[in-house]
C-alpha cells in the first residue's frame, strides 16, 4: 500500500482566499443635530459616537466611528476646531500619523483634494502590510479640521485586504465628496 501511494502524482494547490460578497452601493445621510458636519455614508455601515481615546474621553463629542461589520473594519473620524489648534500643527499631525507607517510601508501616496462642495483636504494611500492603508483629512482652513483613518481588525496583509480596501475606498471618497460643514 505504501509503494502504491508514492506513485501518484502530487499537484500543489495554490493559496486561495475566501470569496467576498460585496453589498450594493447605497447611501444614507449623517446629519445629526449638534454635529458641525454632515455627509453620506454606506447603508451597510453603522455610525457610533467615539467614547474612548486611549482610555480617556475624546476632547469633543463630535468624534465618530463608522463600522463595517461584514468586513471587520472601522473608519475612525476625529474632528477638531482650528481655533483651539493651529492649522499647520493639525496638518503636520496628519502627515506624522501617516508617516508612522513607513516602517512597514513600501509607498505613501498623497493627493490633494477639492470636493464639489469646495472642501479641501488630502487623501493618503499607504502601500504594504500596514495597519491603515487609507487615511484622509478635510478642512476649511479657518474653523474645521476632520481626519479619517480606515483600520481592519485583522493582521495587515495587503494582498488579502486589497479587494475590501478598494471597495471601502470608493465609500470613503463618496463620503468625502458629499461632506459639508455646518
Amino acid at each position: 500500500m505504501a509503494l502504491w501511494s508514492c506513485n501518484s502524482p502530487y499537484t500543489p494547490r495554490p493559496k486561495g482566499y475566501f470569496k467576498i460578497d460585496f453589498p450594493a452601493k447605497t447611501y444614507k445621510t449623517f446629519n445629526e443635530p449638534g454635529y458641525p458636519y454632515s455627509f453620506e455614508y454606506p447603508a451597510y455601515a453603522q455610525i457610533s459616537r467615539d467614547t474612548s481615546f486611549f482610555g480617556a474621553a475624546p476632547e469633543n463629542p463630535w468624534w465618530v466611528n463608522i463600522d463595517f461589520p461584514q468586513f471587520n473594519s472601522r473608519l475612525y473620524v476625529s474632528y477638531k476646531t482650528i481655533g483651539s489648534y493651529q492649522l499647520e500643527k493639525l496638518i503636520g499631525d496628519a502627515f506624522n500619523m501617516t508617516g508612522k507607517h513607513t516602517v512597514k510601508a513600501n509607498s505613501i501616496d498623497d493627493s490633494l483634494m477639492v470636493t464639489p462642495n469646495n472642501i479641501h483636504g488630502m487623501f493618503f494611500k499607504v502601500g504594504g502590510d500596514v495597519a491603515t492603508a487609507n487615511q484622509f483629512f478635510l478642512t476649511d482652513s479657518t474653523r474645521h479640521f476632520l481626519r479619517g483613518a480606515l483600520y481592519f481588525d485583522a493582521t495587515p496583509n495587503q494582498d488579502s485586504l486589497l479587494p475590501v480596501n478598494n471597495f471601502l475606498v470608493d465609500d470613503m471618497r463618496h463620503m468625502i465628496n458629499t461632506f459639508r460643514w455646518k
